[in-house]
């Protein structure tokens, strides 16, 4: 009867340690997921303003400047926004 019991006991500390680590991997996953959604929105918000002064100083975007903005972190982003008053032309920018 006790060896019974110590075996409900194991059972139910091993179930509810399992359920308060899916627990806290859930929650670390969605904070995880906010943290990157986040950062890329905000990678996402730095390039439509650089294109927006790239044509607005400059006209049309080459479409390979395009695919390199695509592929850029949000601090060069952020540089090269920095730089678009400064230069003459678009290629200027990104030197």
């Amino acid at each position: 009867m006790l060896e019974d019991r110590v075996r409900e006991w194991k059972t139910q500390f091993w179930r509810e340690g399992l359920e308060a680590g899916m627990k806290k991997g859930r929650r670390q996953g969605l904070q995880k997921g906010r943290q990157e959604g986040r950062q890329e929105g905000s990678t996402a918000e730095a390039r439509n303003i650089l294109l927006r002064q790239l044509r607005r100083r400059f006209g049309e975007v080459p479409a390979e400047i395009e695919t390199r903005l695509n592929g850029a972190s949000r601090e060069q982003l952020e540089d090269w926004i920095d730089r678009v008053y400064e230069v003459e032309t678009v290629e200027a920018v990104f030197d």
